[in-house]
């Protein structure tokens, strides 16, 4: 992709950004146009990959810029309450919203929500991406995602799918699978991944669509069989697999995490706590932290990143009204 001035305005910044950190946070903090305080709300319980990675992202950046940067959890309402209280926040930077994928997926599935996806919210910075990954049992017939569409195309067929639950990530994105590819198959809800995953390897269900930190042990044990990822190019961490849009084409199913200030925070300061992260990001230990959850990080600027925040919202919006969707 050619780069647009803008970009590499932005690719220069991170550069010299890179070149600062190595020289201590004097040098990079002396004209910083961020608050001395820096809240970063993780809209779900501690535990899981969002608060990892915020903890993760908030110890580096303090130093980095000079601030004092805290996690706060706000779990509750599948992750409402605590953007929410972001999207009421005062937009000078001081509170920062660290969401995932999940933010875009339900607001999909939630007709009314206090705060408006496209105004409330700035998208600041991508922190990392993760393709899905299409898998089936290790004795399945469907070497390829090519078998599994003509057996699914049959109206006779009795394929079934599974799902961490309705509205989930690996729900839609089947069902984004299904709509694209004229398939069919009964969609299995269970309480949690880990049900899913089970029925997958035993046979009663014939097809996961999920996350690669979810299946990742079972694949390595051969337990179950990867046979494409959900990405546009394809992964580096399954480098011989093949993408689904090979076979579907302009299929794209990702995991992702990232930061997003409420609406009306100044471009300046957008654009310094985003090269602030993606010089995180360029860390090692950072990088070795999202490989454990098959996650690359983030290069986007503020401009990137919002055409991909957006896309996000049409494109599940979108699939939802189609397939008539609904997690009552």
């Amino acid at each position: 992709m050619t780069l647009d001035p803008q970009r590499r305005t932005f690719t220069k910044g991170l550069a010299a950004l890179t070149g600062l950190a190595g020289l201590g946070t004097a040098a990079w903090s002396q004209d910083a146009a961020v608050p001395k305080l820096i809240k970063l709300v993780v809209p779900f319980s501690p535990g899981a990959s969002n608060d990892l990675f915020a903890r993760a992202l908030a110890q580096r950046l303090a130093p980095l810029l000079g601030t004092t940067v805290i996690v706060e959890n706000k779990p509750g309402a599948g992750g409402t309450i605590g953007a929410e209280f972001v999207s009421r926040a005062e937009p000078d930077g001081s509170v920062l919203l660290f969401s995932s994928n999940s933010f875009t997926t339900n607001a999909a599935m939630t007709p009314k929500l206090p705060y408006d996806m496209n105004k409330s919210f700035v998208p600041v910075a991508l922190m990392a991406k993760s393709a899905m990954i299409f898998v089936v049992a290790s004795n399945s017939p469907f070497n390829s995602v090519g078998k599994f569409v003509a057996a699914a195309r049959d109206p006779k067929s009795k394929l079934s799918y599974g799902s961490s639950g309705v509205g989930g990530l690996n729900h839609i994105s089947t069902e984004l699978f299904h709509s694209m590819a004229g398939t069919q198959a009964v969609h299995i809800p269970y309480k949690g991944i880990s049900g899913a995953v089970m029925d997958l390897i035993s046979g009663n269900i014939q097809l996961l669509i999920t996350t690669p930190a979810s299946v990742g042990e079972q694949i390595k044990s051969g337990l179950v069989k990867a046979v494409a990822v959900g990405s546009t190019e394809r992964s580096k961490f399954y480098p011989d697999l093949p993408t689904i849009a090979q076979t579907v084409p302009g299929y794209r199913a990702e995991g992702w995490w990232g930061v997003f200030a409420p609406g009306g925070t100044p471009k300046a300061v957008v654009e310094r706590l985003n090269l602030a992260i993606r010089s995180v990001n360029e860390q090692p230990d950072i990088r070795k932290l999202l490989a454990q959850e098959g996650a690359e990080p983030g290069t986007y600027n503020p401009a990137d990143f919002a055409t991909y925040y957006f896309d996000e919202i049409a494109k599940w919006k979108k699939l939802v009204a189609e397939r008539n969707l609904s997690s009552n």
